[in-house]
């Protein structure tokens, strides 16, 4: 005689616990991977560390990056960008894109000329801007960039990362996303220019 089971019966309290908690591991699977896409391809919280952006970016300030411009386009001249930095592992740096491929950067007294025309830099403090450097003209290869922080006197950037400290671009793959926005804190929120 074959005997049924009657569908409305409940499981044992055990295996309604166990059933209930993989459902919810397996929701939390999901939504991970959904957030690890979204950081990877779309839009990432960044933390400011350090001082080497002021005046335009605070340290412990919450930057949203965005992604995708850079998955289907390159940097502009400009652009606030994080980006890595060769033997520095994984950590992210902000810097602004002074130079792109084929230009040719040089500073004279704290000026940056960009193909020979001096930059206005509204986003400068001078205070901060005020060490007397100077820079001999430094040619950018096709896929080379030259970034540099706005607080010049406390900026690690293009113009000294290379070991030996001298100036040395970054490539291509070395920028990973656009400063959009200041997120956090509340009452600092603002678009990044």
């Amino acid at each position: 005689m074959q005997q049924y089971t009657n569908p409305t019966e409940k499981k044992p309290l055990g295996k309604r616990i166990v059933a209930e908690l993989l459902s919810w591991l397996k929701e939390l699977a999901i939504a991970a991977v959904i957030v690890l896409l979204v950081a990877a391809f779309l839009i990432q919280p960044v933390r400011v560390k350090g001082e080497s952006m002021l005046d335009t970016l605070q340290d412990g300030e919450v930057m949203l990056v965005t992604k995708p411009e850079y998955l289907f386009g390159d940097p502009a001249f400009g652009d606030v960008v994080i980006c890595h930095y060769p033997g520095r592992g994984l950590e992210y740096f902000v810097k602004r894109v002074m130079g792109l491929p084929g230009d040719v950067i040089e500073i004279r007294d704290n000026t940056v000329y960009r193909n020979g025309e001096a930059l206005e830099e509204p986003y400068l403090t001078p205070e901060r801007n005020d060490n007397g450097f100077d820079m001999a003209p430094f040619f950018l290869g096709e896929d080379e960039y030259f970034v540099m922080g706005d607080n010049r006197d406390w900026s690690h950037d293009s113009r000294n990362y290379h070991p030996d400290g001298t100036p040395s671009a970054i490539t291509r793959n070395m920028i990973r996303g656009h400063v959009r926005w200041v997120m956090f804190p509340f009452g600092s929120i603002r678009t990044i220019e």
